[in-house]
């Protein structure tokens, strides 16, 4: 991958994502907001608890992609200590808003995904959470890929969540499905599920019907992201 494609890239994200506030719809006093991050949450702990990680005090994590520290917050309240705690990005507003609302020991960094500044093996955890899909291009996306396999240790866990859909609304967001995954992380075990209920459909009839929204995001058919971790395969 040349520099200059990555740079291309990653100033096309810049000027797409860097004007974008949080809305109405992203607020957490938003029904369909809490139906989706609440649900989010839940399949990301089952898939820890799945890859025998429910012991997070001693374990390293690194977030790409971490916005303003959502799930850095959250893996602090699962157990991860905030001075084990790294997130990246790639928008100097989402770091400062990261650095209002997370722990002071939780290190922030302004750095690009597909040049990690880390050694080989320094992280348990590499969480990435609709990061990928918002790279369109292919050959970077492979990057960021590979700089996530590296800085894992050997035994380590990819905790993933994304859109595994094309969203039709928005051109900006490309889906990820189980297929470019194995070409991806090729080798790997991948234990993701569908979770998720289709955005849209969740932000009509979480406010109006409550307990119908979540039945429906039970549905995996009716769902648009893969939730779960990836890991090596031991030889």
């Amino acid at each position: 991958m040349s520099d200059s494609s990555a740079r291309s890239e990653e100033e096309r994200i810049r000027s797409v994502y860097a004007g974008r506030t949080d809305t109405a719809k992203y607020s957490w006093f938003s029904s369909g907001h809490q139906l989706m991050m609440h649900g989010a949450a839940r399949a990301l702990l089952d898939a820890l608890r799945r890859a025998g990680a429910s012991r997070l005090d001693e374990v390293r994590v690194l977030e790409i992609g971490c916005g303003s520290g959502h799930w850095l917050r959250e893996l602090v309240q699962w157990g991860v200590r905030p001075e084990h705690l790294v997130g990246i990005d790639l928008i100097a507003q989402r770091l400062g808003d990261a650095r209002a609302r997370c722990a002071p020991n939780v290190r922030l960094l302004a750095a690009s995904a597909a040049a990690l500044p880390f050694a080989d093996g320094a992280f348990d955890i590499v969480l990435q959470s609709t990061v990928l899909t918002s790279v369109l291009d292919a050959t970077v996306r492979g990057r960021i890929a590979a700089e996530m396999m590296r800085v894992l240790r050997p035994d380590g866990l990819v905790l993933w969540y994304d859109f595994l859909v094309d969203n039709p609304r928005n051109r900006d967001v490309r889906g990820v499905d189980r297929r470019e995954l194995s070409r991806l992380y090729p080798g790997w075990k991948l234990d993701l599920r569908r979770v998720t209920l289709a955005p849209p459909v969740a932000r009509f009839l979480a406010p109006r019907m409550w307990m119908l929204a979540a039945s429906l995001s039970a549905i995996p058919f009716l769902c648009t992201h893969y939730a779960g971790t990836l890991r090596r395969v031991a030889h």
